[in-house]
């Protein structure tokens, strides 16, 4: 039977306490494609919309490829770029009347002026043009905020299961079978939802989470069973419903979906404190690598100053005493500071400059550094590849504080906020990571599937930065809710 659907993207991850500003610019920097012309290079969210595309053309259907619109995480959308790209997608979703079924490919953790849930009043928007009838699809990122409105606008809410993001694409499969079986009425969605009451940022390539994550994988396709996701939530995220919650899928049984989804939520708080990554101190993070000598390089995770998660990418605070304490052989990358790259480019390479590198965005990003370096490298247009897609670094500029590669600090400054993904961000200006005691990347965990093969030891260090790891002292002014690890048992 001949069927259309409708898909779309509209996302970004919102830190409350960002000093950027989301407006209509980053998402036109980011991804603002309409027409589906993903280009060459297509940007990671656009990817769950191609695969819809391919799997529904396959069946002789009808795609309608509204606005995919995504932007670099940063602070509360402008309520004037919210309002913009929802009413684009709404009104192109009229326009395409009638459908059979919508497939939405969303962050989940955008939070927009007067619009606390933003995604979430989307979808309710959508459900009221198309109807009850209808389904809804939605693929989430594991960050996202997996509110009440969200459930009860969707059909079939399916989330990434892993950290780093590395199954993007294998969860918009598994979206699109389950919507093309509620069209062909082999099967009716049902959801169940469990609030684990939890605050954190849980790597699921380590245990607990490594096995938890096999065991909802596990459960899939199993009496009746069509999907288990676990929404970390983003903590980073100022509103009433953040925080860590089990969605189950089920086939037509809610209380099936329910029992399930509490089971795994007590799951997932006896093993809480075992998720939470093992953070070090700068301190601690620096001993170890003026001590190492090891064949491969360590690779100290800088978390606080993650683009990923809002922060501007430009702190100063282990690059700092990096120099202070002479340790020689450590290169950064990326360090966000596009006057410094400019002036390198137009310097060009082979000059010595006395330049002032990071710390611009305010008190979160440290305070500047007054260093003269020498341009050892530039490139233009860089990329990183990442979950699939590749992710754009800019023009990038090697700067080196001293002359060998023994004694050396390098650092590769961007004009392009982006976190650090893969050895590229070294490579690609010409830094070779395999003969670096230490590499630093601004990143909390995206950067490990890319930079485990290379790394003796990875440290997740604890920072100060706009995504400082303290769960219990961020300054939220929303959340009501008595979370752990705020308070000890929040389910007493």
């Amino acid at each position: 039977m001949s069927r259309k659907i409708f898909t779309a993207c509209l996302g970004t991850e919102t830190n409350s306490f960002s000093p950027i500003p989301t407006g209509m610019a980053l998402f036109e920097q980011t991804m603002l494609v309409r027409g589906a012309r993903h280009g060459e290079r297509p940007n990671l969210f656009a990817l769950p919309l191609i695969a819809w595309r391919r799997r529904a053309e396959a069946l002789g259907w009808q795609v309608v490829e509204s606005l995919a619109a995504f932007a670099m995480p940063a602070g509360d959308t402008t309520r004037h770029a919210y309002q913009t790209l929802r009413d684009e997608i709404l009104s192109d979703l009229r326009n395409a009347l009638p459908v059979d079924a919508v497939l939405l490919n969303l962050h989940g953790a955008m939070i927009a002026e007067g619009y606390p849930d933003a995604e979430g009043d989307l979808l309710a928007r959508a459900r009221d043009i198309v109807g009850p009838a209808v389904p809804i699809g939605v693929e989430l990122d594991l960050h996202c905020h997996l509110t009440e409105l969200k459930v009860r606008s969707a059909t079939a809410i399916v989330i990434y299961k892993e950290y780093p993001h590395v199954d993007v694409v294998e969860r918009a499969e598994e979206l699109f079978t389950i919507v093309e079986g509620t069209l062909a009425g082999r099967i009716w969605p049902v959801m169940a939802m469990h609030d684990c009451r939890m605050l954190g940022i849980y790597p699921t390539t380590r245990e607990p989470l490594e096995s938890f994550v096999a065991r909802m994988k596990a459960l899939e396709g199993k009496d009746d069973i069509l999907s288990v996701s676990l929404a970390h939530g983003f903590p980073w995220g100022d509103t009433p419903e953040v925080g860590t919650r089990v969605l189950v899928v089920a086939h037509g049984d809610g209380q099936k979906a329910d029992a399930l989804a509490k089971e795994l939520g007590r799951e997932v708080w006896a093993r809480r404190d075992e998720m939470m990554p093992p953070f070090k101190s700068i301190d601690e993070a620096l001993a170890r690598a003026a001590g190492h000598n090891g064949y491969r390089p360590l690779v100290l995770a800088d978390t606080a100053d993650n683009p990923g998660i809002g922060a501007a990418g430009d702190s100063t605070f282990l690059l700092r005493q990096v120099i202070d304490q002479k340790i020689g052989g450590v290169a950064i990358s990326p360090l966000w500071d596009p006057s410094v790259t400019a002036l390198a480019f137009d310097a060009g390479l082979g000059a010595k400059l006395r330049v002032r590198i990071g710390g611009k965005l305010g008190p979160a990003s440290g305070t500047p550094i007054d260093a003269e370096v020498t341009v050892k490298g530039l490139t233009g247009n860089a990329f990183q590849p990442f979950g699939g897609a590749l992710a754009p670094l800019g023009n990038m500029a090697w700067l080196r504080i001293g002359e060998n590669d023994t004694d050396a600090i390098d650092i590769a400054v961007n004009d392009h906020r982006v976190q650090s993904f893969h050895p590229d961000c070294f490579s690609a200006v010409g830094i070779d990571p395999a003969r670096c005691r230490a590499l630093i990347v601004k990143s909390t965990q995206h950067f490990f599937a890319g930079f485990a093969p290379i790394a003796e030891e990875i440290l997740y260090v604890a920072a100060p930065g706009t995504g400082a790891m303290d769960m219990r002292t961020l300054p939220h002014r929303h959340v009501t809710r008595a979370l752990w690890p705020r308070v000890a048992d929040p389910h007493a």
